[in-house]
């Protein structure tokens, strides 16, 4: 163990709407929690402009203003905010020990919030158009290109309920995907290629993205012809995937196929007592902030009432 060693009651890892929600709850009821703010401070809201979709805010918000607000509240409350990430947890250990990197910390309670980060395209563009004009998440950002051509690669189920929500905005959407057949389940698949608004472009890649102050096109090539062309695009949109921020767990806990952390149906608890999950970490189906701040909620009120009841100690006198 690194030389800075101390113990809290809580400790939550992560630093979006539910980790922040969960320091919230917790530590209005006086559990003093620490909070690890992780690599990437505030989570994907750091990246994402305009916020029109989250309750209390009639002109929307910038993300980051958003992620400030939260961090003050929980500050207010006594939560304490730790920078850096969290390199290993010891599960199996009582109290659980988190490894981070400039101190260790021994805790009863432990409150993943670690979200997950989307997959994005490696091209040329995709990097430089981030939030300007190419996103990944069209539930929040199909809004701001109304009447727009938009894009959407990918081929499973992900690419083509993006491209479905968007044909509510969009005058058209293009399907990109390098294969001539979907991945996705046959009934989403025949759904998204009998929707009138939408063009499949089999067997075709995006090989770069263009534009000046923000995204104004995409240059398209096919794979089996190998013929390149260039057209205008008002949007992009990654519908390839997530990738949950679990890796530092080492296999302690139960995921899905994908890395998704399990939970117990209805809660947040994690098949580890006194361990529990919220937000984009393990709901792989929402990635929404307010869903995650409901679910960081949850950890917290899960989290507190176990400690109510004891704790480890509580957990041995039943068993006994």
């Amino acid at each position: 163990m690194s030389a800075a060693t101390e113990h809290r009651k809580v400790v939550i890892i992560g630093s979006g709407p539910a980790g922040y929600t969960a320091a919230l709850y917790t530590s209005r009821a006086m559990l003093e929690p620490m909070l690890f703010l992780g690599p990437q401070v505030g989570g994907q809201l750091t990246i994402t402009t305009d916020v029109e979709n989250y309750p209390g805010f009639p002109d929307g918000i910038q993300g980051p203003e958003m992620v400030e607000l939260f961090r003050k509240q929980a500050e207010r409350f006594g939560t304490v905010c730790i920078d850096g990430a969290v390199k290993s947890v010891d599960l199996k250990a009582r109290p659980f020990v988190v490894e981070a990197e400039d101190r260790t910390v021994t805790c009863d309670t432990l409150i993943i919030a670690t979200g997950a980060t989307a997959k994005y395209l490696d091209a040329p563009g995709i990097e430089t158009f981030k939030n300007k004009g190419i996103s990944a998440c069209a539930t929040c950002d199909g809004f701001f290109f109304q009447g727009q051509k938009l894009a959407v690669v990918g081929g499973g189920d992900s690419a083509c309920e993006e491209a479905m929500f968007l044909t509510r905005f969009a005058s058209e959407v293009h399907l990109v995907h390098r294969r001539d057949e979907l991945r996705a389940s046959k009934i989403m698949a025949q759904r998204t290629i009998d929707n009138p608004k939408i063009k499949m472009r089999w067997n075709t890649t995006i090989e770069e993205a263009v534009g000046d102050q923000k995204l104004s096109g995409l240059r398209l090539k096919n794979v089996e012809t190998g013929e390149v062309v260039e057209e205008e695009f008002g949007g992009l949109f990654m519908g390839i995937g997530h990738v949950p921020n679990t890796q530092f767990l080492n296999g302690q806990l139960p995921t899905d196929e994908t890395g998704y952390l399990k939970v117990q149906p209805g809660w947040t608890a994690t098949e580890v007592p006194g361990v529990y999950a919220c937000g984009d970490c393990m709901d792989p189906f929402y990635r929404q902030a307010i869903t995650a701040a409901g679910t960081g909620c949850a950890a917290a009120i899960e989290a507190e009432r176990w400690l109510e009841a004891g704790g480890w100690q509580g957990e041995q006198a039943a068993a006994g």
